[in-house]
């Protein structure tokens, strides 16, 4: 929409839709909805809780169509229903109770909600949520990246590259391997998002079970707690007040922080070899990079990238600050602040889509690269001294500085400092013979080398992930 506020619903909006189902309004609602019903549901099992019967088959399928047939317009009906409460939790009870009526479980309606304050069904449904979007969305995004990374660096491997420190000239490397550095550093990172716990708790208002041992001192509440919500997919949380300290959306705000962190990096290394010559990009027809200046195609989707990924940085870095502190029991601060975890979804997935089309364009150019190479002669003096010193030459370093520390040299110049030393002929012939284009150390080997382990490591996290639900 041309009016939203937001640019995630206007601008972006084709682009994060699919997150939308997890992190909107409506999203909230459902799931809220499917708590409500499933605690309903485990209640009607339990043996210990006689009043509440056993469902029909009949019945199970009536609660479950509410959920199946759950579109914008019940979750409009709970918005109606939220403009007289007053309370949004409230209204989905009174929501899920109309849905009873005229059917067998009308006599049950007032077991929906039962024994729970509203933040048992918040902190569920916030887990639900994130762990839906998180498994369904984020994970298969990033490891996309990895897996082009992983392509690129292959590709590009024998490639040679002028490395700089500091900004300066440095000893050669490869294009892949300079790429297969970041793909290892977000596959490290991969290990943590896919061991990502997702908690919950019900234990009522101040979370030590005080309504329900009154209705019922007999009955097991921290077992029937515990199997309700590991049935739901999730990892019980028996230690909490009101409300579930939130603790691990801090680590899984601080793990997306280091994921985007390192994929700012690469945004703007490859912004730097795109200015370099290193890439040049794919042109698209009628594209236009510059009102002004029709020669550039700007590296736009590597800038949208580091600009998304720092908007969503610096609200993960708000949860994980924000969200594990509570006055006492429960206060109110983390309501508004999780309504906005799509938000930071939504900036990284942006980034993310953004840093993929960028990479789908670029395309290496050895020709510059060799260029580039070939006027940085002065970078075979770190070969040079290390080879002098092994042959006891006297102040090789020394020697080396005086010849090319602030300097630009010729090949021939290198070739005759090379000639004049007095090492083994074998030694002479191999420094003599080395050019920038040649020296890139085993750059080269190291992405097969290293290859082959990330490939181990992805098979262990094929496995974790399947183990944990997360595949299809």
């Amino acid at each position: 929409m041309i009016t939203s506020l937001s640019p995630l619903d206007g601008r972006y909006a084709s682009k994060v839709a699919e997150l939308s189902e997890f992190f909107s309004e409506y999203a909230l609602i459902k799931y809220r909805c499917i708590v409500e019903i499933e605690w309903f549901k485990h209640l009607a099992e339990r043996e210990d809780i006689p009043e509440m019967r056993k469902l029909t088959e009949a019945e199970i399928k009536t609660l479950d169509l509410i959920i199946e047939e759950f579109s914008e317009k019940s979750a409009q009906h709970v918005k109606d229903i939220e403009k007289t409460t007053r309370h949004d939790v409230k209204a989905v009870e009174y929501f899920l109770k109309d849905q009873l009526k005229d059917t067998s479980l009308e006599q049950l309606s007032e077991w929906m909600h039962f024994t729970c304050t509203s933040e048992d069904i918040n902190n569920l449904s916030y887990s639900l949520m994130l762990r839906d979007a998180h498994q369904q969305v984020m994970m298969p995004a990033v490891d996309y990246i990895l897996e082009v990374l992983e392509n690129k660096s292959k590709e590009w491997q024998e490639v040679p590259l002028l490395a700089l420190t500091h900004g300066q000239s440095a000893s050669p490397t490869t294009v892949g391997k300079s790429i297969f550095v970041f793909a290892a550093r977000i596959s490290a990172q991969l290990k943590h998002l896919m061991s990502q716990e997702f908690l919950g708790k019900i234990n009522g208002a101040t979370g030590n079970f005080n309504a329900h041992l009154v209705a019922y001192p007999e009955a097991n509440w921290l077992e029937i707690s515990q199997t309700f919500v590991e049935g739901l997919g999730l990892s019980w949380n028996p230690f909490s007040d009101q409300i579930d300290p939130h603790d691990f959306i801090a680590e899984l705000s601080h793990t997306n922080i280091r994921t985007n962190t390192i994929l700012i990096d690469l945004s703007r290394d490859v912004w730097g070899y795109i200015s370099r010559g290193v890439f040049t990009q794919k042109t698209k027809a009628g594209e236009i990079g510059s009102s002004a200046m029709p020669h550039k195609v700007n590296p736009i989707d590597f800038e949208n990238a580091e600009g998304n990924f720092g908007i969503a940085n610096a609200l993960f870095d708000h949860f994980a600050q924000k969200l594990p502190i509570s006055r006492w029991q429960r206060d109110l601060t983390d309501s508004t602040v999780l309504r906005n975890l799509g938000v930071a979804f939504g900036h990284q997935l942006l980034a993310l889509k953004s840093l993929n089309t960028g990479l789908e364009k670029i395309e290496v150019s050895p020709e510059n690269c060799k260029a580039e190479l070939a006027k940085n002669i002065e970078v075979l003096a770190e070969a040079a001294q290390t080879v002098m010193r092994k042959y006891q030459v006297e102040k090789p370093y020394e020697k080396l500085k005086e010849l090319t520390r602030g300097k630009r040299i010729t090949l021939e110049d290198y070739q005759d400092f090379v000639e004049k030393l007095e090492i083994p002929e074998d030694a002479k012939e191999r420094l003599y013979n080395l050019t920038p284009e040649t020296y890139t150390g085993i750059a080269p080997q190291i992405v097969d080398i290293f290859m082959q382990d990330a490939e181990l490591i992805g098979e262990e996290n094929e496995d974790d992930c399947c183990a944990s639900g997360t595949c299809k």
